[in-house]
């Protein structure tokens, strides 16, 4: 049991889960980078040289709300 806090209800205790990320070349989670989304010259989006971190997701069992984190860097 952790002490998160939902910011819709104020139930505490929220459970830990994760976005799975399923795309096409997917590591398989959902990550955060940093900066605006700028997209080359195929449609997708330029990371190179930027920093990402691991999203971490918790679940409120009461309200069904989902809060997101950036957690470590990957």
């Amino acid at each position: 049991m952790n002490d998160f806090r939902c910011t819709q209800c104020g139930t505490v205790g929220l459970e830990p889960g994760f976005v799975e990320d399923a795309g096409q070349s997917s590591q398989g989670y959902l990550r955060w980078i940093a900066g605006a989304l700028e997209r080359g010259p195929f449609g997708g989006a330029k990371r190179i040289g930027r920093q990402r971190w691991q999203v971490d997701a918790y679940w409120c069992p009461r309200c069904a709300h989902l809060e997101l984190f950036a957690g470590k860097p990957i």
